[in-house]
């Protein structure tokens, strides 16, 4: 076994799966700017959904190849860093102003989502289980969780497009609208397919080299899930999170991060045990249960001012710092 080249494959999977969510987040933003749809929207959806591909391709593959551990780890993980790690640094970065829909409304679906997948799982303490398994009937709900989620999107949508389209509108030759638009799609077409390929790929060598790398060094599957792998498929959120809090987008750092979790959750766990059915180790119970702890928390630090200031902020990296420290050691 060539360990030099597994962990180039893995930089190389990690360098694919950064840049092509990178490419497709920005077409498919271009591409619903396009159609007058507000930040908060966006950073829900399309940033959200998109940013999350890796998580969701990463996923996927590594439950079609029997690696459970690592498929629901990585979610896990990725939930935990984005709510923890985003959030804290984009908030250290610059105050994050928080929406009065996303306290009332995304947030608590948020932990409505969290507490349903450790209710789902905990078949040992529930059902008397001998192990702890999410079946294929358990994916069948939070799809259908899942599709609640975006119905009420599309109904986010149309109305934006609805007021969109009462407000008044500044008079342009058409000519030089359609000019514009036909060059600034067929760009964000091109990024966003060539965007979605790289993300396939990179998955792919992330899961293949992950796996051998830790089945060499005696290294758990949910383990390297729950750091290495959910850690580098967050990195899109991260990047995105940052650069919108830099640039003053509140709604879509804070949204991007709450539509990925969601997103996570309802549709990557629940297509992939849909798909293979995967048997959840008693570990990944307690870090679910971590996850819904610290999304309390972040939702407590939001409600409270309707923003997430620094010293909030620099708490959530503390906790994570400390939670990356009992996993390596335990």
């Amino acid at each position: 076994m060539n360990y030099t080249l597994l962990i180039i494959g893995l930089i190389i999977g990690f360098f694919l799966l950064v840049v092509g969510a990178d490419y497709f987040v920005e077409g498919s933003c271009n591409i619903a700017k396009t159609f007058k749809i507000p930040p908060i929207i966006i950073g829900l959806t399309i940033v959200a959904f998109g940013t999350s591909t890796p998580e969701a391709v990463v996923s996927i593959t590594a439950s079609l190849h029997g690696q459970s551990g690592m498929a629901i780890g990585n979610v896990i993980g990725s939930n935990i860093f984005n709510v923890l790690m985003v959030v804290g640094s984009a908030g250290f970065v610059k105050t994050l102003y928080v929406e009065r829909s996303i306290l009332s409304k995304e947030f608590p679906f948020l932990l409505i989502s969290s507490i349903l997948i450790v209710i789902l799982s905990a078949d040992k303490i529930l059902k008397h289980s001998t192990s702890n398994i999410l079946s294929r009937f358990d994916g069948l709900i939070l799809l259908i969780f899942f599709a609640f989620f975006v119905c009420y999107l599309l109904y986010l949508i149309q109305k934006s497009r609805n007021t969109a389209l009462n407000e008044a509108s500044i008079s342009i030759d058409a000519d030089v609208i359609a000019s514009t638009r036909e060059v600034s799609m067929s760009k964000s077409i091109v990024y966003s397919i060539g965007g979605i390929i790289a993300i396939v790929i990179g998955g792919k060598l992330v899961v293949v080299s992950a796996s051998y790398i830790a089945s060499a060094f005696g290294v758990s599957d949910h383990l390297i899930g729950l750091t290495i792998v959910a850690i580098g498929t967050s990195l899109p959120e991260f990047v995105t999170s940052i650069i919108a809090s830099t640039k003053g987008e509140c709604d879509i750092a804070l949204g991007s991060v709450i539509g990925s979790n969601i997103f996570n959750i309802l549709f990557i766990l629940g297509i992939s045990s849909f798909v293979s059915p995967m048997t959840i180790e008693p570990k990944l119970i307690l870090d679910s249960i971590f996850m819904i702890l610290v999304t309390i928390l972040t939702y407590f630090f939001a409600v409270k001012e309707k923003d997430i200031n620094k010293y909030e902020s620099l708490t959530l990296i503390g906790i994570y710092l400390g939670y990356l420290t009992y996993l390596i050691n335990t």
